[in-house]
């Protein structure tokens, strides 16, 4: 008797949580058309202390001739695309190559 009851509450429940993942608000515009709130600029910390940047961020350290670009990809990925004025550092060489990196720049890399 308990085991039915157990069961019977297990599939309601299992029921509401898989209806509620695979329902759709129909009021609710397409991503592309929803207007973003403009927020002001929150700094995110990550847990490795690194700094992130957004491509805009990057693009206008570019333009400024402050920035430091490095690929560290493989060559063939490289070539098959790569931000303009990156350098091809593949990951597995940073350390042998260090002395390339200039140290009055942003360095700024980039995997994907």
């Amino acid at each position: 008797m308990i085991n039915k009851s157990f069961y019977s509450v297990l599939l309601l429940l299992s029921a509401v949580v898989f209806g509620a993942c695979h329902s759709t608000d129909a009021t609710r515009k397409p991503l592309a058309q929803r207007q973003q709130p403009q927020s002001p600029q929150v700094e995110t910390v990550n847990a490795d202390g690194i700094r992130r940047i957004t491509i805009h961020d990057l693009e206008e350290l570019r333009t400024g001739g402050k920035v430091f670009i490095v690929d560290v990809r493989t060559q063939a990925m490289y070539d098959e695309g790569h931000v303009p004025g990156a350098v091809l550092i593949p990951s597995n060489e940073v350390a042998t190559r260090i002395k390339e990196f200039p140290r009055d720049k942003t360095i700024v890399t980039y995997c994907s």
